[in-house]
């Protein structure tokens, strides 16, 4: 392809390569920290969701995008209670990736989120009023389940836990690190200590760090897991692998008392193996003459015949011949021998049989014909 680039000298943005060849941000997530980099300061008050609307990025593309940027550390979110009980989300917006404790610094650093100050005046306002009818739901209705549950945020005595072996340290931040392939699996510190024995024992059945990271973290359900520290606990539990089997210990058996010594007999030497035996000669069967009719010519008989096979087949259709005419009241009394050799000429024996059919079918149908008066007087 051809490249050609002219650099803006005003109204641009400079972003980073290491945003746009990030492998794991689509084209929509790109242009989302490219637009919102460029932002003036009176408009960064406004929620993402507005700003990918301005660009056309709604509804399935924003909620993957923005589901990226926040996997990846470019988005932070956190809910804190507001005013009159309501929640508030909070949104940290940032051209790099940061970690969870760089958001909280920077919030803390802002202030944003900082509990107000409570009100002077008195919970009690005014007279009591009558009692308000047809509000009050009813008794055996049932209330829609409150799905709502905050993000897990690590607790302000961390540094209170101790500090864990290398191999402890180890499998906490792969529990940890689980929130980057999916963010439901997202642990606190307090409960990735409860599921650090069940790990490390991982580990001693020859498990590796990243093989355990993979297993922990494939073939997730479809829908959100309601309880990562549960459901976790339910998998290394129920997919710990086998044991390692027991090496043979190789300390030296206490030797026994001295007893004498057996004698030694030499070894037989081995017998030698048989020859092969040799394979039998292949099998030909002999020359012998044969006695069919005809001149003498001679084959190799299998199984002690004595005739070749066109003479068997000749003697075959002979007989047939015979038994032929014989059914038809034909009289083809012959010598064998001619028989035979009018066998096998197409117009032997075949022709004659046919022909000798056809006159006793025609003489068959004069004797039936009444004009004739040879049939009457027989008939009569």
């Amino acid at each position: 392809m051809l490249w050609h680039a002219i650099a803006p000298v005003r109204r641009y943005t400079k972003v980073s390569h290491d945003v746009m060849r990030h492998p794991r941000l689509n084209s929509d997530a790109k242009v989302l920290i490219s637009y919102v980099q460029g932002l003036p300061e009176g408009q960064v008050d406004r929620a993402l969701s507005e700003h990918a609307r301005e660009v056309g990025i709604k509804g399935r593309r924003y909620q993957t995008a923005k589901e990226q940027l926040v996997v990846n550390g470019f988005v932070h979110e956190r809910k804190v209670p507001g005013a009159r009980g309501l929640w508030a989300t909070h949104q940290l917006f940032s051209n790099v990736p940061l970690s969870d404790d760089d958001a909280r610094a920077l919030w803390r650093d802002a202030g944003v989120g900082v509990d107000a100050a409570p009100s002077a005046q008195s919970p009690t306002v005014g007279e009591p009023g009558p009692r308000t009818v047809g509000h009050q739901l009813p008794v055996d209705e049932e209330l829609g389940e409150n799905s709502f549950r905050p993000p897990t945020q690590a607790s302000g005595d961390e540094g209170a836990l101790g500090v864990l072996p290398a191999e402890e340290a180890q499998v906490e931040r792969v529990l940890l690190s689980l929130r980057e392939c999916r963010r439901d699996l997202r642990l606190g510190v307090a409960e990735a200590r409860s599921l650090v024995a069940l790990a490390v024992e991982w580990l001693r059945r020859g498990v590796s760090g990243a093989e355990l990271r993979q297993v922990l973290s494939s073939g997730l359900p479809a829908g959100r897991v309601r309880s990562a520290v549960g459901f976790l606990r339910h998998r290394l539990v129920q997919k710990m692998p086998e044991a390692p089997a027991p090496e043979p210990s190789h300390e030296p058996e206490p030797a026994p008392g001295p007893e004498p010594a057996p004698a030694l007999e030499p070894e037989p030497a081995p017998e030698p193996a048989p020859a092969p035996a040799p394979e039998p000669p292949p099998v030909v069967a002999p020359l012998v003459t044969c006695q069919g009719p005809g001149t003498e010519h001679v084959f190799r008989s299998f199984g002690g015949a004595t005739e070749c096979s066109d003479c068997q087949q000749a003697a075959a259709w002979a007989r047939w011949a015979e038994r032929r005419a014989a059914d038809l009241g034909i009289d083809l009394a012959e010598d064998a021998a001619a028989a035979v050799e009018a066998g096998r000429d197409p117009d032997g024996w075949r022709g004659r049989l046919a022909a000798a059919a056809t006159a006793r079918g025609s003489a068959c149908a004069a004797a039936s014909d009444p004009a004739s008066g040879v049939g009457g007087a027989d008939r009569l």
